[in-house]
C-alpha cells in the first residue's frame, strides 16, 4: 500500500496520483490540508525522506513570509510545530510506501525510481 499526502488543487500532486494508480499501486489518499499530521507524524515522515523541516517547506507561500521562515532559527521542533500548524506550507506530494520508502515527488523521474524498486 501506497500513502500519498495529497493537495487536489496542487497539478504536481495529481500527477502523481494518476502516476501510481495508473501502474497498479494501491492506493491510500491523505488530504493533508483537511487531516494535517501530528508532530510525531511529521518527524517520522522527515526521518523516512532523510530530509529537515526546512527542506520540505514552501518557502514561496505568503505564509512562509508572514511568519518570516527564511529568516528564523533551524530548530527542528519548531519547524515541525509550524508546518502541522499550518500544513499549506508542506512540500507536496510526499509518497510513503509500506516497505519504508519515501519521496516528495515533484517530478516523474521520481516517481518511476520509486515505482522501479
Amino acid at each position: 500500500m501506497t500513502t500519498v499526502w495529497h493537495n487536489p488543487r496542487c497539478s504536481k500532486s495529481r500527477c502523481a496520483l494518476d502516476t501510481l494508480t495508473g501502474a497498479g499501486q494501491d492506493v491510500v489518499v491523505r488530504r493533508y490540508l483537511d487531516d494535517p499530521p501530528t508532530a510525531a507524524e511529521l518527524s517520522e515522515v522527515l526521518d523516512r525522506l532523510g530530509l529537515e523541516p526546512w527542506d520540505i517547506t514552501r518557502m514561496g507561500e505568503a505564509r512562509a513570509r508572514e511568519l518570516g521562515l527564511a529568516d528564523r532559527a533551524r530548530d527542528r521542533d519548531e519547524w515541525i510545530a509550524i508546518l502541522v500548524a499550518d500544513p499549506i506550507l508542506i512540500q507536496r506530494p510526499i509518497v510513503l510506501t509500506d516497505d519504508g520508502r519515501a519521496v516528495v515527488a515533484r517530478d516523474d523521474q521520481t516517481l518511476e525510481d520509486l515505482l522501479k524498486s
